[in-house]
């Protein structure tokens, strides 16, 4: 199964976006909901499914994992030229576009709300919205197909062979308040499983 069809995009910092953006999207919060001082974490998991197969998927994930970064970079410099683009009623619009496009693609609206607050378009719109709103530095970190015993034991089945990519509205590693930039994910994930 190629890579790109078997890798997913989420926020799990702050814990709460869902409600965030489902509260955002129904007028009950307006933009910004994400703070200043808060830490969006954003990650792309490779080979969520079926893992990664050798060093050419690893190289062709990389590759992957690059054009992700350059999106969001792209992004979140279109939205600092444009600021006109960052305000409620325009972020509201563009999601409530992307939530229709989702219930005609589904041909149902079963469980749609949540599908709506987790989706990548919507998510990675939002990372960069914010990070460019409150002019935020940004870095991403991608890990190498993990293996076994670098995992917590809760998580290996789900992370093994897999690759990761993290990324976080501040400049870098060291201003992050965690031991690594993995240590918070990793503790999200557990508490999924």
């Amino acid at each position: 199964m190629p890579v790109v069809s078997d890798s997913y995009m989420g926020i799990f910092l702050p814990q709460d976006i869902a409600g965030r953006i489902t509260q955002f999207i129904a007028g009950r919060a307006d933009f910004p909901f994400i703070k200043k001082s808060e830490i969006i974490g954003a990650f792309y998991l490779f080979g969520k499914d079926y893992g990664i197969a050798g060093e050419q998927e690893a190289k062709a994930t990389a590759n992957l994992a690059r054009g992700a970064v350059e999106q969001v970079a792209r992004d979140i410099r279109l939205y600092t030229a444009t600021p006109n683009k960052m305000d409620s009623r325009f972020t509201r619009e563009n999601y409530t576009k992307r939530s229709l496009q989702i219930v005609v693609d589904s041909g149902s609206d079963y469980e749609i709300e949540r599908r709506v607050a987790g989706d990548p378009a919507i998510l990675s719109d939002c990372f960069a919205q914010h990070v460019a709103y409150h002019k935020q530095g940004y870095f991403f970190e991608l890990f190498k197909p993990f293996k076994k015993g670098e995992l917590p034991p809760v998580l290996q089945n789900r992370l093994e062979g897999r690759m990761l990519l993290l990324g976080f509205n501040v400049k870098d590693r060291q201003s992050l308040p965690f031991k690594s930039s993995l240590e918070s994910f990793l503790k999200w994930m557990s508490s999924k499983v």
